[in-house]
Formats: structure tokens, C-alpha cells, sequence
């Protein structure tokens, strides 16, 4: 056995790693960092803060958003004046042929003219003139009248009424009103032009001042031990978001650069240090650290474009459990959790709310990763993604509640929708794990449960042609997971390769003994040497059919280590003692590899002792141990053990499950007692 060092002098392992640098360096943000952090009802930790320039006070989410609908809810009425209706009015009334005597035409004219002067309208009830404005539109210019300085009919009627009984005594105006018809001449002449109304809605609706006041150079900000107040913090986001802008730079950009590149340095560092201490065996498969690498790039891009805005919204929006889930699929749980939370530390170093959005992200994912064990398939991966959401939902709120937010404000509302998007993206997302099959040539956990199927048609062929085989690889793959289990080995892995190790058999069935028909002896009449050749062409036959029906390689290495070099034994000692030359001893060895993984060794050891154990008279514990010590001891000295990564712990954990696990398959039955003839 042998567990190789640490890869230090393999330079192919910290080229991506400098091109990942690279890459996330150009995108890195360019500004300073704010040096500040503060929470709304925390104590200032800092000195007294008085402000080294004059800053805009930028409005909160809520006030635009109070301030755009109350703007949305104030419609002004856009009429146009037509000019041609007053000049067609007072010819008609000119024309009328008034008598003078009862009435003077000068005086009616300018009462008209007044009212068509101001602007006569049919009816302003049925208008939103809430403001007491309206626009009018004259002369290609459009001015705000107040509601009260222009006329409608009912209006128009009144003042016409009267202005006749000021001059003529109300007895006389009602007559005068009635013989000159003047309601006649009340045509409105401002007409209402609802798409400009519309168009001058919408503008005023989107543009909003973002700003409400003026910090001064000088004046204070907040006092040192200060609560930071929900004023205090509106002031201190106004001057984080000026010096974001305008100071950040202040210190040079050759200092800043200086500054990100050490920050991802050591973030991109961590993650490799957490591949390391989590299995150091990832360095030796370059796919999957392609892989890990490539998950931790995307993630710090979208970090990188996200995280600096002045909203913590959109990184809310961000499914970073999906990541853990992704990983889930190749990796064992255990590895995940910790390469997870090295793959969001870019999130405290660039994140406006960082410590915040990584504590929420970090425990969602630890429940992603222990839910989707259990809920992981069909719609059960909307269960899953409940859990994330309220795990998300539960987090954020916490850290509202220390800020004193109101859950009823529109934002926390908002962004509560986020968060479940951002978990719905966690079951839309997932699919994308077999693109990374594709392009990675991996073997998701998904795509080995279906490969464990027994009703895919290799596995079906295998029933179908060699039943006996058939029957051995379902116990040796029930033996292996227990045996996965017990030393936390890749437990889908295993049970999968278990039960493709042996399906070279199936092109010769009849050639092992599982199979053979009652009173056929297969290897009756042949030599060793061929009998030999047809056992170990199993290996070969076994690769073939992986290989025309698509089997991965990480299943189709289970059959070619599933023998590793030994020999087919019985036929080799048979040769010899007929007098064969040991020279020849290549001819029953079988054609694969040594195990290298704790999981191929692992069906080595069930796949042996599973068959051997067939060949027991007694089951005691005694006879079923001694087996197992035969068995294993007898590989190790034959050196199959010494590429394998698997300790000489849980050599010794592997002898007493299987030793176990055979005295329970193979426990004694009751003999039932035959009836007596005589009995009732």
C-alpha cells in the first residue's frame, strides 16, 4: 500500500492556478475598499467621523419607492387651447343680430372673451385635479394653470349669469340671458390630449432625484459609541457611496491593484489548501480539479460583477447552494461542505455586505448538502429547495431584525422573493451537472444510481444469459456497501462497480461453474492452460462490452482491478503439479491493474471472498474469520494492495465487516420436521 505524497514538483497543478489568478485579477474590482463597517442599532465602534467633503444625501430604497408611487398616483390633465373656437364663437355672436338697445354687444363680447381667454373646458369632475393644476397648451407652449383660473360650462354660466345681474339687476339679466341664448355660445375650446397626458406621467413617474440634502465639509456624521440610528446609517451609506466613487482612487491605483491582488491571492490560496486537506488524491485526477477550479472561478465572477453594487439584492438573487450541489454529484459529502466555504470567502473581500450574504450562503449550503441525500430526486428536489429557501429567509431576516428593519417594508419583501428564485434556480440549475459530465468526462452520483439499475439492458443481458453471475455480483455488491460504509468510501461508487465488475461472463456463461447447466462440465478435456485463457478472457470480454454500451472508465476500471495480477490459482496449481514449467506462470495471470482506489480494493476483497465463502462446510465465526484473514493476507503479500490508497486501519475495519456480513448471509436454517402420518 502507498499514499502518495503531495504533488509539489507537478507544474501542471499550479498552471491553472496562475491563469485563474490572472483572469479574476482583470476583473477585480478597481475601487477602494470602504474601511468602515456598521450596522443600524449597533454601537459606532469607530472615532467621532466628521465629514472631509461635501456629499450628496442619497435617498433610501423606501422613500424613492414612497416618492415614484405618489408620483404615479398624482395624474395632471395636458389640454390644448383651439384658438378657432373663441374666433368662431364671437363672429357668430357679431352676427346675431342683437338688438343694442336691450343690450350692449361690446360688453357680452368681453365677458366671452374672458372666459375663452381663460380656457373653458365641458366638465373638470370627471379629471384628477388633485393638485389644483392643470398643463395648457398655447402657442406650441405649455404652461401650469391652476385649476381655479379656468372655466367649465356649469362654471362658465355662473359668471356669465352673474356678471349681467351686476349690470342690468337680476330680474332683467335672467331675461337678457335667456333672449341672447348665450349658452349657446359656450363651446369648450380646451380639449384634453390624453397621450401627452400619458407621455408627461411617465416622465415625471421615472425621474426621481436620488438625493434630499447636502452634507458640508466639517460637519459631523456620527460620535464615537453612537447607535447607529436609521438617520445616522442613511448618512453613512451617502458617504461610503461618494468615496466609493470619487475617494476610493484617492490613494493610487498601483496601490490599490497591489492590494486586490494580495486579497485573491490568498483567497484563490484557501481554496487550494482546501483541496488539499480534504484529499490530496484530487491533484492526481486533473478532470476533477479542473472542475473544483472551474466551479470556484464562476462563483468569484459573479461575485466580482455582483458583489460591489450598492444593493445587496442582486448577490441575494445568486443560488450559491447550487455550487455545494454540484460538487455533491462527484465528491463524497464530507469533502463538499469544506471546499464550499473556502468557495465563498471572495464574498467577505468583495461583497458590499459580505460577513452577512457568506454566513446566510455558507449555512444554506450545509443544509443543501445534508436535504438533497434524502431529497434528490423528481419533484422531491423541490422539498429540497424549501429547505434552502427557508434556511436563506430565516438567516436574512436575523440580520434584518439586528438592523431593526420592518419585515412589511417593500425592500425585505423584495428580496424575500429573491432568495426564492435564487432557490428555485438551485432545482433549474441542477441539470447543468450533465454538461460538466460532458465536458469534464465525469461521473455524477446521478448517472451511476442509473447505471445501478438492474433493469438497463447490460445488466438485463447479464440476468438473462448468466443468472448465476448474476446472482453473485447482487451479493457481492450488498457486501461492498457495507464494507463503503464502514470507511466512508464512495458508497454509489461501489455498489455500481460491484455489479459490472463480472459482466465479461456474460459472453461465456457456461464456462463458470455459477452457470453451468446440471451435468456440464465445460472444462472437461481441456488443458489448463486453455481453461485458464477462457477464465481471464472475462476481463478482456468484460472492458469490450463497456465499451460498446458507453460504460464510464471509473466503472469500467472495477472489472480490469477486480483480479488486479493474481492468477487463476486453481488451474495454476494444477498445471504444476502435471509438471508444468513456472515460467509460464504469465499465462493464468489475469489482464488488469492492481486497485488503486479504497473502493476497487474494497470489491476485490467481496468479489473473492463472496466465492470463497461458497466453498465453506461450517459457518462458525472461527471458519468464516480464519477465511477472511486467509483471503486478505494472501492479496497484501501478493503486493495487490501496494497502489491502493487504503490504510492498514481500515484493512482491519473491512476484515470484521466481512466476516460479518458472510456468517449473517450464510447463517444455519431450521430444518422443519416432516408430519407424522398419524398425526391430526
Amino acid at each position: 500500500m502507498s499514499n502518495k505524497d503531495f504533488p509539489l514538483k507537478r507544474w501542471r497543478i499550479y498552471v491553472p492556478l496562475i491563469a485563474i489568478f490572472a483572469v479574476l485579477l482583470i476583473f477585480f474590482p478597481k475601487e477602494g475598499k470602504f474601511k468602515y463597517h456598521y450596522q443600524k442599532g449597533r454601537p459606532w465602534m469607530y472615532e467621532t467621523l466628521i465629514s472631509p467633503i461635501d456629499f450628496p444625501i442619497l435617498k433610501t430604497e423606501r422613500e424613492l419607492m414612497q416618492e415614484r408611487e405618489e408620483r404615479y398616483s398624482s395624474i395632471i390633465p395636458y389640454f390644448r387651447l383651439d384658438e378657432s373656437v373663441k374666433k368662431g364663437v364671437t363672429q357668430r355672436f357679431s352676427e346675431s343680430g342683437t338688438d343694442s338697445s336691450i343690450v350692449d354687444d361690446d360688453y357680452v363680447l368681453s365677458l366671452l372673451n374672458t372666459i375663452y381667454d381663460s380656457g373653458l373646458v365641458s366638465d373638470l369632475s370627471d379629471q384628477d385635479v388633485r393638485n389644483g393644476i392643470i398643463f395648457v397648451q398655447k402657442d406650441r407652449r405649455a404652461t401650469e394653470v391652476p385649476v381655479e383660473d379656468i372655466f367649465d360650462i356649469k362654471h362658465a354660466e355662473s359668471y356669465l349669469a352673474s356678471s349681467l345681474e351686476k349690470r342690468f339687476g337680476k330680474d332683467k339679466a335672467d331675461s337678457l340671458y335667456s333672449a341672447l341664448s348665450l349658452s349657446e355660445y359656450l363651446v369648450p375650446n380646451l380639449k384634453l390630449d390624453k397621450t401627452m397626458m400619458d407621455m408627461i406621467h411617465k416622465e415625471a413617474s421615472n425621474y426621481i432625484s436620488p438625493t434630499k440634502g447636502v452634507i458640508y465639509t466639517g460637519q459631523l456624521i456620527v460620535s464615537e459609541g453612537e447607535i447607529v440610528t436609521a438617520e445616522i446609517e442613511q448618512l453613512l451609506d451617502s458617504y461610503k457611496a461618494e468615496y466609493l466613487m470619487s475617494l476610493g482612487l484617492a490613494g493610487g491605483s498601483a496601490w490599490i491593484l497591489l492590494g486586490n491582488g494580495i486579497l485573491l491571492l490568498f483567497t484563490v490560496m484557501a481554496f487550494f489548501v482546501a483541496i488539499l486537506f480534504v484529499d490530496r488524491n484530487i491533484f492526481n485526477d486533473m478532470r476533477k480539479y479542473l472542475f473544483l477550479l472551474t466551479l470556484f472561478t464562476l462563483s468569484t465572477l459573479i461575485i466580482e460583477f455582483l458583489g460591489d453594487s450598492s444593493s445587496e439584492a442582486y448577490m441575494l438573487l445568486v443560488p450559491f447552494p447550487l455550487f455545494a450541489l454540484y460538487m455533491l454529484a462527484f465528491f463524497k459529502r464530507n469533502y463538499v461542505f469544506p471546499l464550499y466555504t473556502a468557495m465563498l470567502m471572495p464574498l467577505l473581500v468583495i461583497a458590499t455586505e459580505g460577513m452577512e450574504l457568506f454566513f446566510i450562503n455558507v449555512v444554506a449550503g450545509m443544509v443543501a448538502i445534508i436535504s438533497y441525500s434524502r431529497f434528490r430526486r423528481g419533484w422531491l428536489q423541490f422539498v429540497n429547495a424549501l429547505f434552502i429557501f427557508f434556511t436563506l429567509a430565516v438567516a436574512y431576516m436575523s440580520f434584518a431584525f439586528l438592523q431593526d428593519t420592518n419585515i412589511s417594508q417593500f425592500g425585505e419583501y423584495r428580496n424575500l422573493f429573491y432568495i426564492g428564485m435564487a432557490s428555485l434556480m438551485c432545482v433549474a440549475g441542477y441539470p447543468l451537472i450533465f454538461l460538466f459530465e460532458r465536458v469534464f468526462m465525469l461521473v455524477s452520483n446521478s448517472r451511476l444510481v442509473e447505471l445501478a439499475d438492474t433493469n438497463n439492458r447490460l445488466l438485463r443481458l447479464m440476468a438473462e444469459k448468466a443468472p448465476g453471475t448474476f446472482q453473485h455480483v447482487l451479493q457481492v455488491m450488498n457486501i461492498s456497501d457495507a464494507c463503503a460504509r464502514a470507511i466512508d468510501a464512495n458508497v454509489q461508487l461501489v455498489r455500481t462497480g460491484a455489479l459490472y465488475h463480472d459482466i465479461g461472463k456474460t459472453v461465456n456463461p457456461q464456462c463458470f461453474i455459477e452457470n453451468a447447466a446440471p451435468g456440464v462440465d465445460y472444462h472437461k478435456g481441456l488443458s489448463p492452460e486453455e481453461s485458464a485463457r477462457d477464465i481471464i478472457k472475462h476481463v478482456d470480454d468484460g472492458v469490450a462490452l463497456a465499451k460498446k454500451y458507453k460504460i464510464p472508465q471509473i466503472v469500467t476500471d472495477f472489472i480490469l482491478s477486480h483480479h488486479g495480477t493474481t492468477r487463476t490459482e486453481y488451474f495454476y496449481n494444477v498445471y504444476l503439479n502435471n509438471g508444468g514449467d513456472p515460467s509460464n506462470a504469465g499465462l493464468f495471470q489475469y489482464h488488469g491493474f492492481r486497485p488503486k482506489t479504497k473502493e476497487q480494493v474494497i470489491v476485490m476483497f467481496a468479489d473473492t471472498l463472496e466465492a470463497a465463502s461458497r466453498s465453506l462446510k461450517s459457518y462458525s465465526e472461527q471458519s468464516v474469520t480464519e477465511l477472511v484473514d486467509r483471503v486478505i493476507n494472501m492479496k497484501m503479500e501478493d503486493g495487490q494492495l501496494l497502489d491502493a490508497d487504503i490504510s492498514l486501519k481500515e484493512v482491519s475495519v473491512l476484515k470484521t465487516v466481512l466476516t460479518d456480513y458472510l456468517m449473517q448471509i450464510n447463517h444455519a436454517r431450521i430444518a422443519y420436521p416432516k408430519r407424522d402420518q398419524n398425526a391430526k
